[in-house]
Formats: C-alpha cells, sequence, structure tokens
C-alpha cells in the first residue's frame, strides 16, 4: 500500500511506502532572501511534511540539496548545522543546479523512516 500526502494532479508532496517517507523537492516561500532565511523556510517545510507523515527530523535517512549558486555552500550549512540535531545528521549530497524559478536559491529532498 502506498499513502500519499498533498496528492495533486503532477505529483505528492510526499509519498509513503513500506515505513518509508519519501518527500518531494521543498522550495523556500520567500523569493530573493538570503540562502539563510531560504534554507530555514525549506527546512521548516521539511518538518511539516515529516509530522504529517508521522516522522521527524531525526529520523531522515538521506537528504540532497540542490543550490542555485555553490558560492551559498556556507551560508546554507549554518542554517542547516542549527537544524539538525546531533547524532542524527542523515547522508546528504549537495550539488550545484538549476532550480526551477530562478528566485530559489535551494531545493532539499528528503527520505525518512516512519
Amino acid at each position: 500500500m502506498i499513502e500519499r500526502i498533498d496528492a495533486g494532479p503532477r505529483m505528492s508532496e510526499a509519498s509513503i511506502h513500506n515505513g518509508v517517507v519519501y518527500l518531494a523537492g521543498q522550495v523556500p516561500e520567500t523569493d530573493g532572501a538570503d540562502i539563510e532565511i531560504q534554507t530555514r523556510e525549506v527546512l521548516e517545510a521539511i518538518d511539516a511534511l515529516l509530522a504529517q507523515a508521522g516522522s521527524d527530523k531525526t529520523r531522515i535517512l538521506r537528504a540532497q540539496i540542490y543550490l542555485a549558486d555553490i558560492a551559498d555552500f556556507a551560508g546554507m550549512n549554518r542554517a542547516w548545522d542549527a537544524w539538525v540535531v546531533a547524532g542524527n545528521a542523515p547522508s546528504r549530497a549537495t550539488v550545484e543546479a538549476r532550480l526551477a524559478r530562478p528566485e530559489w536559491k535551494v531545493e532539499i529532498v528528503v527520505t525518512a523512516a516512519v
């Protein structure tokens, strides 16, 4: 059985299968804000979706981080480091990529245990 959260015609914000929740890429709310604000907004969205799925950030297995400009790596890490729970940091990859909207500086995808 597959459970979908906030399913739309094109995508779901999250899908749950076999005790694992797969989140869609989460993006910031505030266009043009600095990288730390945008990263905090994305992490708040991740927290909310994980809660809906019956999970939380301590159960994240993997994170994929996309930055529009790799020069924002340090700023993104400041927000990430303040958010991640010590001893529960997931496996992670960070790459530079062109995002769907030029106002976005960061997009994060996570997979977590439920």
